[in-house]
């Protein structure tokens, strides 16, 4: 009889303690206390971040554009989304728009062709490029970068947005070249007529 009384005990504190902890976890997570989060795209970071808290939640900045038709600081996206419902005092991230361009760093752009080196420059982000050609032996062969007049290392970090200035070797002139060929041929002609002479 003892026996069954201790079980019978064992059996009502096991689901007390059960209860106990459903309702410790339905307090710790808030369950059942869920509360809409309001819509804060094109708002400044400043102004979303006073919405969202009054409202009850956190804020995290998880991520960052730039785009120039937009304001610096400007919120462009969120999550969880405007009007869905989620647990008080819970992370709202925020994807805004920077209050600086991005930043990168060139790599050695010099001594390739322009071909290559505008496909690096798209590659980063750049596109805002001008090519200035100057007289050189070496046609399309970039020669130096430059920015705002200065010239322009490999490791220098620029921002996207920047206009970024190529010179590119214009290379020899048409009538040079042909005086070139022409002049290869004479040369083979005379070497062939000279052979020729020699066989006799």
């Amino acid at each position: 009889m003892t026996v069954i009384l201790n079980l019978l005990l064992m059996a009502i504190v096991g689901v007390l303690l059960v209860w106990l902890v459903s309702q410790w976890l339905d307090v710790w997570t808030r369950h059942g206390k869920e509360t809409v989060v309001p819509p804060v795209r094109g708002m400044s970071v400043y102004e979303a971040e006073e919405v969202l808290v009054a409202a009850g939640f956190e804020v995290c900045i998880s991520d960052s554009i730039h785009d120039s038709a937009l304001r610096p600081g400007q919120v462009v996206d969120q999550t969880p989304k405007a009007n869905s419902t989620a647990k008080d005092g819970c992370m709202v991230y925020l994807s805004i728009n920077a209050f600086t361009p991005r930043q990168v760093l060139l790599p050695a752009l010099t001594d390739i062709s322009y071909r290559q080196a505008r496909s690096v420059l798209d590659g980063l982000g750049i596109k805002n490029v001008r090519v200035d050609t100057v007289p050189s032996d070496f046609k399309d062969l970039v020669l130096s970068v430059k920015r705002d007049g200065k010239r322009l290392m490999a490791g220098a970090r620029v921002p996207v947005t920047a206009e970024i200035v190529m010179e590119i070797g214009a290379g020899l002139p048409e009538e040079i070249l042909n005086n070139e060929i022409e002049v290869d041929s004479m040369q083979i002609d005379t070497t062939f007529t000279v052979e020729k002479l020699n066989l006799f």
